[in-house]
């Protein structure tokens, strides 16, 4: 397993390019603000941190969509990046551009990390004025209340 980052660039009024890296590996994906992917993306990782089996974010790009789906075994998570033609459709219709396997405590900092730098990089109201949308104040503290509890609750 290997370090992973992630990048989220807004581009334009309500358009993000977010570029992941992780195993010498990376790609770009696009997001739009008609749906809630940073809200999505926060809230799927807290999940698996919190011990979830399975879960998924989706960026719609419209027409295509990235799905991100997330396995949880033990402290690893394999990431898987899909994208599809259609949002609607079945995982099955997606092609994988991009997968991994991290650690919990991996992909819960890069993910932070993240938005903590978007945060910094446009501010709250810079943020909202170019993706149009709040800054996921919330659920970002969500997911870092989570990745804390997570990390000292490992066995060392």
């Amino acid at each position: 397993m290997a370090d992973m980052s992630l990048t989220w660039n807004l581009n334009g009024t309500g358009w993000a390019d977010v570029v992941v890296t992780g195993q010498q590996a990376q790609v770009e994906v696009t997001a739009s603000c008609i749906t809630d992917a940073p809200e999505d993306l926060l809230t799927a990782v807290a999940r698996v941190v919190l011990g979830e089996k399975e879960t998924r974010a989706q960026f719609e790009a419209e027409p295509t969509a990235f799905r991100w789906i997330f396995y949880r075994e033990g402290n690893a998570v394999w990431i898987r990046v899909l994208e599809l033609p259609d949002g609607r459709k079945h995982d099955n219709a997606g092609i994988e551009i991009w997968s991994s396997w991290q650690t919990i405590e991996t992909l819960g900092r890069s993910v932070i990390r993240c938005f903590d730098e978007v945060a910094t990089k446009y501010g709250e109201s810079g943020y909202r004025g170019k993706w149009t949308q709040h800054f996921p104040r919330s659920e970002l503290e969500a997911l870092r209340t989570a990745w804390h509890t997570n990390r000292h609750s490992e066995p060392t």
